[in-house]
């Protein structure tokens, strides 16, 4: 289990609203415990003999659990665009194969069906449709970066 792996659980454990979930697996017990305060606490305990690696996972949480209220500021200065958010969880790319072009850039004009990305979740790629037709005014996410339920992918102008 690496370091994304136990983000995306710690991701998806704050969302689903379970207040404590343990996973055992052959070498990593892990617990996530959620309080009423929506604060998220992580216990990695590795029973291998490497004792390095669970102490540069520990951080992980805190870092999660920040990365959310920055993004709330900058939808507020762009609120005269229309945002599309990621359907589910997973790792979004922007071309459909490594050798084949962008689906969109800044500037590009889209219509409603449009495909403007695809999110890899569980080995199965699936095509993230615009429901808006508009211009790209800003692409919020890496290509190749892991994404989250309703995380803002793409801005766009309706206009």
């Amino acid at each position: 289990m690496d370091l994304k792996d136990i983000q995306n659980l710690i991701k998806f454990v704050a969302k689903s609203g379970a207040s404590e979930v343990k996973l055992e697996m052959e070498d990593v017990k892990v617990t996530i415990k959620t309080g009423s305060s929506d604060k998220t606490e992580t216990t990695i305990v590795h029973q291998a003999p490497i004792a390095q690696v669970p102490v540069s996972q520990a951080p992980a949480a805190p870092a999660v659990a920040n990365e959310t209220p920055a993004a709330a500021p900058a939808a507020d200065d762009d609120s005269k665009y229309v945002v599309i958010k990621s359907p589910i969880i997973g790792t979004m790319y922007r071309k459909p194969s490594p050798d084949k072009p962008l689906f969109v850039e800044v500037g590009s004009s889209i219509n409603v069906g449009d495909t403007v990305c695809i999110i890899e979740a569980m080995k199965l790629f699936n095509e993230i449709e615009s429901e808006v037709s508009g211009k790209i005014v800003k692409i919020l996410v890496d290509d190749a970066s892991p994404v989250e339920f309703d995380q803002p992918l793409f801005l766009v102008d309706p206009s």
